[in-house]
């Protein structure tokens, strides 16, 4: 068994992939129309065949208290990994993301936090040793 999809819930698809793609740095994989929606992934550049990043709509009415309560709390909905968390801080924060957390230490690993402009915050990680 294996991990090949998994997803955010975000509030505009188009804002969410413009952010996915042209700051994080993904790469879209699908976009296929469903009704209102779309099916619509990202993937890492390094792994193109690899885990699928969906996109998924925020539409369902858990999905707004849900989304709102991590982000009150400082709770991301789920974390990257990086080979370099401050290099990455500072790439991202030169185009104008917001961090909610800075880069900091926490044991055997290095996280940081921003906001995805779409309603989550996501942690960035790197793994010591």
């Amino acid at each position: 068994m294996r991990i090949n999809l998994t997803s955010v819930l975000v509030d505009d698809q188009a804002k969410a992939l413009a952010f996915y793609t042209d700051v994080l740095g993904f790469v879209k994989k699908e976009d296929v129309p469903v009704g209102t929606d779309r099916w619509l992934t990202v993937v890492s550049p390094e792994d193109p065949d690899g885990v699928e990043l969906v996109l998924e709509p925020s539409g369902h009415p858990a999905a707004g208290p849900f989304k709102e309560a991590l982000a009150a709390d400082g709770i991301p909905y789920t974390s990257f990994a990086v080979d370099d968390v401050r290099a990455e801080h500072k790439r991202l924060s030169g185009l104008g993301v917001r961090f909610t957390q800075e880069p900091m230490d926490a044991g055997p690993v290095t996280v940081a936090v921003f906001d995805d402009t779409c309603g989550n915050l996501i942690q960035i990680a790197q793994q010591h040793g």
